[in-house]
C-alpha cells in the first residue's frame, strides 16, 4: 500500500479542511514515528495531545485485542461492562456524579453547552440562555462550539450563528463580572488555552469564575479536552486549582489514540438530560471504554510525577534555546502542555520553525503563528527529548540564520 499511495492523493481524493504534511507516517512506537520512506521522527506533538502514552503502547493494545473478541457495538438500547467501569472510575477519581460518553471533545462540549442551557431553562426560564465564553477559545468545529470558541476566523463563514454567546478577554475576572447577569446560563473555559496559545488561567481568575456562577445561578463548565487525562500532571487540570467545576469536558489524551469524549456533571444537572433529550449512536462503545479504562489505569502518581519531571526537562531546554539564538519570548503551561513564544523577530514563524523541526525529524505544534507546541507523550523517553532538542536546535538554526 505504502508504495502505491503518497502524498498527492491527498490533494486528489480528500476534502482540502487540512494541509498535511509533505511525509505520511505508516509506523509507530512509543515517542518514535517512521514515514514511508523510513525517516525516523521523535513525536513531540502526540497526535496533538491525544497520544498520551505513546504510539503503540503495548498495554492498551492488548486490552483492545481482548475486547475486540468480546464485543464491539451494541447500540445505545444496552449498557456494557468496559463503559459502566470507566464512568465508576471517572465518579470516584473526579468531582463528577454522572458521565455522558460520546467520540470526541467537540461533542463532549456541544452535550455540556446543551445541557447547561436545558438545566437553566428548566430552573429559570427561557430567558436564561447567555454563555460567556472567551477569546481566543477552542471548543470544537460543530455550529455550537465553533461559536461558543473565541476566533472568529473558525466561524464567521458560517453565519447565522447560535446567539446569547459573548466573549471576553481571557483571565478578566473584571469583564466576567461586568457582563454576568441572571440571564446567564452558563461560562465555559479551558483553564489552559490551548489552541490560542498555550495561556494558562490564573488561579484567582477560575476562582472568581466559581464565585460569579454560584451567585447568579450559572453553571461552571471547565473545558480539559486538552488538559485532561494527566496532561498537566494531575488527572484533570482543575484539581491543581482547587476549583471544581460544575461540568467538565474531556477527551484527546482520555483514549490515548482511540476516539472517545466524556462529559462529567454533578447529579443536579445530569437530571436535566432524560431519555430522548440528548443522544449518540457510537458513544460509550465497549471499545473505546476498554482503551479508556487502560488508560486511566496507567495514569498513577509515578507516572503523574514524571510529567512535572519532563515539563521542568523541556522548559530549561526551552529557555537556553531561547537565550542561544534569540528566539523565544516566552515559556509557559503546565505539564505536558508547553508553548514557547517567538521573540518579536521571529513572530509569525511558528510554522515555519516546525516545517524545519520535521525536516530534521522532530514534529511539534504550533498554537497560532507565534507559538511553539509541544503535546508529547506522558511517558516519552528522556533519551527521545534529548534527541528531539538535539535536532529541534538544528531547525532554530536555520531558522535564525
Amino acid at each position: 500500500m505504502s508504495a502505491r499511495l503518497n502524498r498527492d492523493d491527498f490533494d486528489k481524493y480528500m476534502v482540502p479542511c487540512f494541509s498535511p504534511a509533505p511525509f505520511i507516517p505508516v509506523k509507530a512506537s512509543g515517542s518514535r514515528v517512521w514515514d514511508q520512506q523510513g525517516k525516523e521522527y521523535v513525536d513531540m506533538a502526540g497526535g496533538i495531545a491525544v497520544n498520551a502514552l505513546g504510539h503503540a503502547n503495548p498495554h492498551l493494545g492488548e486490552a483492545l485485542k481482548a475486547q475486540i473478541d468480546r464485543l464491539w457495538h451494541i447500540g445505545n438500547g444496552y449498557t456494557n461492562e468496559p463503559v459502566l467501569e470507566l464512568a465508576k472510575t471517572l465518579v470516584e477519581r473526579t468531582f463528577a456524579d454522572k458521565v455522558f460518553f460520546c467520540n470526541s471533545g467537540a461533542e463532549a462540549n456541544e452535550a455540556a453547552l446543551k445541557l447547561a442551557r436545558k438545566y437553566a431553562s428548566d430552573r429559570h426560564g427561557k430567558g436564561k440562555s447567555e454563555i460567556i465564553a472567551f477569546q481566543n477559545a477552542f471548543h470544537g468545529r460543530t455550529l455550537f462550539t465553533v461559536t461558543v470558541g473565541g476566533q472568529p476566523k473558525y466561524s464567521a463563514d458560517y453565519a447565522p450563528l447560535p446567539a446569547d454567546i459573548i466573549h471576553l478577554p481571557y483571565n478578566d475576572l473584571k469583564a466576567v463580572s461586568e457582563q454576568i447577569s441572571e440571564r446567564t446560563c452558563a461560562i465555559i473555559v479551558e483553564p489552559i488555552i490551548g489552541e490560542g496559545g498555550v495561556r494558562p488561567a490564573d488561579p484567582a481568575f477560575l476562582q472568581g469564575l466559581r464565585q460569579l456562577c454560584d451567585r447568579y445561578q450559572a453553571t461552571l463548565i471547565f473545558d480539559e479536552v486538552q488538559t485532561g487525562a494527566g496532561r498537566t500532571g494531575s488527572l484533570y487540570a482543575y484539581q491543581q486549582y482547587g476549583v471544581e467545576p460544575d461540568t467538565l469536558t474531556s477527551a484527546k489524551g482520555l483514549g490515548g489514540g482511540f476516539p472517545i469524549g466524556a462529559m462529567l456533571t454533578r447529579n443536579a444537572w445530569a437530571d436535566a438530560f432524560q431519555p430522548g433529550t440528548h443522544g449518540t449512536t457510537f458513544g460509550g462503545n465497549p471499545l473505546a471504554a476498554t482503551v479508556a479504562n487502560s488508560v486511566l489505569a496507567q495514569l498513577d502518581n509515578a507516572l503523574l510525577q514524571g510529567v512535572a519531571e519532563r515539563h521542568r526537562w523541556i522548559a530549561a531546554r526551552l529557555g537556553a534555546l531561547g537565550e542561544k539564538y534569540g528566539v523565544f519570548s516566552d515559556i509557559r503551561g503546565a505539564g505536558l502542555l508547553i508553548g514557547a513564544e517567538l521573540s518579536s523577530t521571529w513572530r509569525g514563524k511558528a510554522k515555519t520553525l516546525t516545517n524545519l523541526a520535521a525536516e530534521e525529524g522532530v514534529i511539534a505544534l504550533i498554537a497560532g503563528p507565534d507559538v511553539l507546541r509541544f503535546a508529547p507523550a506522558l511517558n516519552i523517553p528522556f533519551g527521545d527529548l534529548e534527541e528531539a532538542f538535539v535536532r529541534l536546535e538544528r531547525a532554530i538554526a536555520r531558522l535564525t540564520r
